[in-house]
């Protein structure tokens, strides 16, 4: 289940697929929607916006070892979120890392994508998706709580969160 079409809380319609070298063009748009705050969040650190370089790092990905999906807003085609899953050296366990425009936290698309990144890691044969949350990321934590993850504090990292999800735990009609 590489693609799929979504409506968000609010009816807006919504296109998830893999994300493409082509889609840095996208970032410039939707970055400048995305407080620093929830920059900070998502890469542990403050940052004011992301260098070109770093982009292309993100769209440059192994799809061997990690999977990346966008969503789009069907009408405009604008980038709305971004989900990433690299697989661990182990390869059984994948870390996740998600990222959406600051206006659209609430309304279901962080949620959605998630299922998404969950589905597609156990039809890879994963057996556990994990990430690190910051402890003031309440909403992310709400969030994983209720996709079912585990979350522990981080024993190595002050102010962090381990939190993880035993795919065999997740039925795969529930996983989307």
């Amino acid at each position: 289940m590489r693609e799929r079409h979504v409506t968000l809380l609010d009816g807006e319609k919504v296109f998830i697929r893999p994300l493409t070298v082509a889609d840095a063009a996208l970032y410039s748009d939707f970055l400048s929607e995305v407080t620093p705050d929830d920059l900070r969040l998502r890469f542990f650190g403050p940052m004011r916006e992301l260098s070109t370089s770093m982009i292309d790092k993100l769209v440059h990905y192994d799809p061997a070892i990690a999977m990346a999906f966008i969503a789009l807003e069907e009408s405009t085609g604008k980038m709305l979120g971004v989900v990433r899953l690299h697989d661990d050296p182990d390869g059984k366990t994948g870390e996740f890392a998600i990222l959406l425009r600051s206006h659209l936290k609430g309304h279901g698309l962080g949620w959605l994508m998630m299922k998404h990144i969950i589905s597609n890691a156990k039809d890879k044969g994963l057996n556990t998706v994990r990430g690190q949350v910051l402890n003031e990321n309440s909403t992310m934590l709400q969030m994983c709580g209720e996709l079912g993850f585990h979350i522990a504090d981080d024993p190595l990292e002050r102010g962090v969160k381990d939190v993880t999800l035993p795919l065999e735990n997740v039925p795969a009609e529930a996983a989307y």
